[in-house]
């Protein structure tokens, strides 16, 4: 099958997506607004193209093909999955206005650049637990930004005392937290689990090639400790909780595609 055939009707599914969650939270008052299932539906339309695509550019004759914009790709579509699946059961899918235009971007630079990165038919399923649970934390984690980022403008316009406009369409600040919380407990486990996996399966997590994604990676997973350890011990919430996910984040996002675009996209190794 044509792959253009799929990832255009894909990356405009995942466009209308988020626009349409974009226009419930910040439509003018008294105009229409498209329903809270319209943006969802959409998604999982572009969800179903998306892994159809992921699928033939992954699974080669020669193995797994885990190239920078194929993993790219991957690490969105499960964001996206992860997103509107507990959108079905919780107030998340305001989370779409990022995360369905970003995985809309991720489709088509997949399909503009190419890569070949393979993971050998002989890989074994230690090598596979691991580089699961590493996606599974990183969207995870990535969601939790998202979220920690909705939150600190709910919480700016709430302290200046301007809660109208798409602030309306947001849940209570205390449930907005509690799920960020949610989301970085869960990541943090499976964070957690990647890096044990790591060390126990992988002949050397300091070897060369992937010395930075494991020192960066360790440096994310104290943050992400420090952050759980601060909630329970001290309570920490907001402008904190806020600060401390986010620079997690962010050095969790350099060990994962930092190093491999330096590697792959500057060094062509």
């Amino acid at each position: 099958m044509n792959i253009n055939l799929i990832a255009f009707p894909a990356a405009v599914l995942y466009f209308i997506g988020g626009l349409s969650t974009g226009l419930r939270l910040f439509g003018a008052e008294g105009a229409w607004r498209p329903p809270r299932g319209l943006g969802i539906g959409l998604g999982f339309a572009a969800l179903l193209l998306h892994a159809i695509l992921l699928y033939q550019e992954l699974f080669t004759s020669g193995g797994l093909n885990l190239s920078f914009f194929n993993a790219v790709s991957l690490a969105a579509w499960t964001v996206a999955g992860l997103l509107l699946v507990s959108a079905l059961s919780k107030p998340v899918e305001n989370l779409a206005i990022v995360a369905l235009p970003i995985a809309a971007i991720t489709v088509l630079l997949d399909l503009r650049f190419h890569g070949n990165h393979l993971l050998g038919e002989h890989v074994g399923w230690d090598l596979r637990v691991h580089v699961l649970t590493s996606m599974l934390a990183y969207s995870l984690l990535t969601l939790a930004s998202v979220q920690a980022i909705l939150l600190a403008v709910q919480d700016n316009h709430l302290r200046r005392h301007h809660p109208g406009g798409f602030i309306r369409a947001l849940p209570p600040l205390q449930t907005m937290e509690s799920l960020l919380f949610e989301m970085i407990s869960l990541g943090f486990v499976l964070l957690s689990v990647s890096l044990v996996t790591g060390f126990v399966y992988l002949e050397d997590m300091f070897a060369q090639h992937l010395v930075h994604k494991t020192v960066l990676s360790i440096v994310a997973w104290f943050a992400f400790a420090v952050l759980l350890w601060g909630r329970y011990r001290f309570g920490w919430r907001g402008r904190t909780a806020i600060r401390w996910t986010l620079v997690g984040f962010a050095v969790l996002m350099l060990a994962y595609f930092g190093s491999k675009a330096v590697i792959e996209l500057i060094l062509k190794r």
